[in-house]
């Protein structure tokens, strides 16, 4: 009987049949097992990339330096200029395109200078069925998704990482700041800023899962039920949260009723305003 060859197993197959692998790093749970992975079939010969933006959220930076501190790998930290990509600023249904080809152009740059190997990135096969403009990116760079390859899901990949004692396996999904724009609203640095600061301010609340959704001089804060039932239980968090987008600089603060939900920047707004 021939023995059944797991995803797991296949998965480390082909990082070893790569030999060098340079992993474009985002701290979120696929990349970041992608990473681990690398990192356990070819030690030294497995680097991690994170592109540092305006888009990414720097509590996000943070920890993904403690996350690759904490796998023993080099992390090298690159400047990106999607915000120079006109189609990336106009924030068509392609913006995520603009982004990933510049991440991918500048990583591949540096994988070559650098000789490190083949770039990779933490693709899985739950993305194949939805509008994933950044893998046509990868696709036209050549830029392999392991992960796809060896038929790694989600669900497979949350419980290998809480095996390894990954810290990202129950990580709530992540997007860049980009995300909360509707689209068709362009996007600029002071735009961004707000968005940034707002974030910022909710997440020095303690809050884990949550976006904060622009909509010009109004930001619509979505929270993850049960952190909205902490909120609406607190008078004082209550006013913290309005402040925070306030100090942001938006005119006015909602809180979604709905709560968190994945793509919902083009919603019709259904709050309570303060």
């Amino acid at each position: 009987m021939n023995d059944v060859i797991t995803p797991l197993a296949r998965l480390e197959s082909i990082l070893r049949d790569l030999d060098r692998v340079l992993v474009a790093f985002s701290g979120g749970v696929d990349s970041t097992f992608l990473l681990q992975v690398a990192v356990d079939v070819l030690g030294d010969r497995a680097t991690g990339l994170i592109a540092v933006s305006p888009s990414l959220p720097p509590w996000e930076l943070e920890e993904a330096r403690r996350l690759a501190a904490a796998m023993g790998t080099r992390l090298m930290e690159v400047p990106t200029h999607e915000m120079e990509r006109a189609g990336y600023r106009q924030n068509g249904g392609d913006r995520c395109y603009h982004c990933k080809t510049e991440l991918f152009e500048v990583a591949a740059e540096a994988a070559r200078r650098l000789d490190l190997g083949q770039l990779c990135y933490g693709a899985i096969p739950d993305d194949l069925g939805d509008h994933r403009p950044g893998m046509r990116a990868a696709d036209e760079r050549a830029v392999r998704a392991p992960l796809i390859e060896a038929g790694l899901d989600k669900a497979a990949i949350r419980a290998l990482s809480r095996t390894r004692g990954l810290p990202t396996w129950d990580k709530p999904a992540g997007a860049c700041l980009s995300s909360r724009f509707p689209a068709g609203t362009a996007i600029d640095p002071e735009r961004l800023g707000k968005v940034t600061r707002c974030e910022a301010g909710l997440h020095a609340l303690g809050f884990r899962l949550f976006r904060a959704r622009f909509h010009d001089d109004l930001v619509r804060i979505e929270l993850d039920p049960v952190e909205m039932q902490r909120l609406f239980a607190d008078p004082a968090l209550q006013a913290a949260v309005m402040e925070a987008g306030r100090a942001a600089g938006f005119r006015h603060v909602t809180v979604d009723l709905r709560g968190y939900r994945t793509g919902s920047g083009n919603d019709a707004l259904i709050t309570i305003t303060g």
